[in-house]
């Protein structure tokens, strides 16, 4: 009884997987065939399906719609750090230095001594100069004396130069005595004249007295080599006994608070750096982000590379970023509509200019010129396209402007 159960179950699955499986064949053997020719024939022409365009003649080409984006157009360098300040600190006189070195890596004061030199004699000029000053300046009463001397001596002699004229006019003096007169205001005259030249002698000599101490002073002020401004020794002060010359190299020495960032923008990017602006970078290896703003841009172009320089001032108060490392710059400037594309899909047109070929509604080929913001790893930013584009990106190359194509649309691009 059980085994009628078992096989009644399998014939009427065996019949269930028949009419699903074979259900063409099925009604084929039945006549369906026949019935399904009366329905084709029975349709309306508008139930029909339309013909489809023959496009066997033209080249297939795969499109992608893309879309225009706001992008933030930073102005991407490479550029390195460099010291704010950085001096080669350098003797003025020549002496020995009497001082122990300091080492490179010291941080330094502004004002703080970094070479003593001996002083020598330069003492005893000192001294010398300030005595030459002291009898100049004595020599002052004397001449201004002998000024004042010089002019009773004319004033006398004018009296008495008068009183002769009178004299001899009336018939009282004769002309001899009138010469005589004459001739003594004339040397009292030139009496005042020797002396006013010796007042103005003894003025000179305490100008050039106060010269010679001032050059003694400032001889020995030189004897000690004084830092221009904080910062760090790059170099080891001179050491305890050399022998410096004038130009001579007594230390080196930088500053790294605030640090600058330097850069070269081309000529076609210079326009969009603006003073003030807000900058970020990125060092190499690590070295960590950095925010800062642009302080300096250069406006003379170099002549080899026909870039401009440009700086950037980043804080640096504990010193951590060296000078000389080598960073990513990004530079704020305003956003501009863009469209990411493939990097591929960029041809050159037959006059050599970059850019797309576009695909319009009637699958007419056209070409955009297009200029290139930066690439990333996705694929590269462009402009000028317009804000929905039809991009051919495949087969443009087998494709010019004012021919018509079989498009194969694919993903909107984003």
């Amino acid at each position: 009884m059980r085994f009628f159960s078992i096989l009644a179950a399998l014939i009427v699955a065996a019949i269930l997987a028949m009419s699903i499986l074979a259900r063409p064949q099925l009604v084929a053997l039945f006549g369906g065939g026949a019935e399904e020719e009366t329905n084709l024939a029975t349709e309306t022409p508008s139930e029909a399906a339309e013909p489809t365009p023959d496009t066997s003649g033209l080249v297939k080409v795969a499109v992608t719609r893309f879309e225009a984006q706001q992008v933030d157009s930073a102005v991407i360098l490479r550029g390195q750090t460099s010291a704010v300040r950085q001096v080669d600190v350098r003797a003025e006189t020549s002496a020995v230095v009497t001082s122990p070195p300091l080492r490179k890596g010291a941080q330094i004061s502004e004002g703080e001594a970094l070479c003593v030199l001996d002083p020598g004699t330069r003492g005893a000029s000192l001294l010398e100069a300030r005595a030459r000053l002291s009898e100049a300046r004595a020599r002052i009463p004397e001449a201004e004396a002998r000024v004042a001397e010089a002019k009773a001596r004319l004033d006398e002699a004018l009296i008495n130069q008068n009183a002769a004229s009178k004299l001899n006019k009336d018939g009282f003096a004769s002309q001899t005595r009138l010469a005589s007169a004459d001739a003594a205001v004339a040397a009292a005259r030139a009496g005042v004249s020797s002396a006013t030249a010796g007042l103005s002698a003894s003025g000179s000599g305490i100008e050039a007295a106060t010269a010679a101490v001032a050059g003694a002073e400032k001889e020995i002020e030189r004897l000690t080599i004084l830092a221009p401004f904080s910062g760090l020794l790059e170099s080891d002060t001179a050491e305890l006994g050399s022998l410096l010359q004038p130009g001579a190299l007594c230390a080196t020495i930088i500053q790294l608070d605030p640090i600058k960032l330097v850069a070269f923008v081309p000529e076609t990017e210079v326009n969009r750096v603006t003073l003030g602006a807000i900058a970020g970078a990125r060092l190499a290896a690590g070295g960590g982000d950095l925010l800062g703003q642009v302080t300096f841009i250069s406006r003379s172009a170099d002549p080899a590379t026909r870039t401009f320089r440009v700086e950037i001032e980043v804080p640096n108060p504990d010193q951590a970023i060296r000078d000389g490392q080598t960073a990513e710059i990004a530079i704020a400037s305003d956003g501009v509509s863009a469209h990411l594309i493939p990097q591929s899909s960029l041809t050159l047109n037959d006059e050599g200019t970059l850019g797309v070929r576009l695909v319009d509604d009637n699958a007419v080929v056209s070409f955009a010129q297009v200029g290139v913001m930066r690439d990333t790893a996705e694929g590269i930013w462009v402009t000028g396209l317009p804000e929905t584009a039809n991009v051919i990106v495949t087969g443009q190359e087998y494709v010019t402007a004012g021919v018509t194509v079989a498009p194969t649309y694919g993903d909107v691009g984003q």
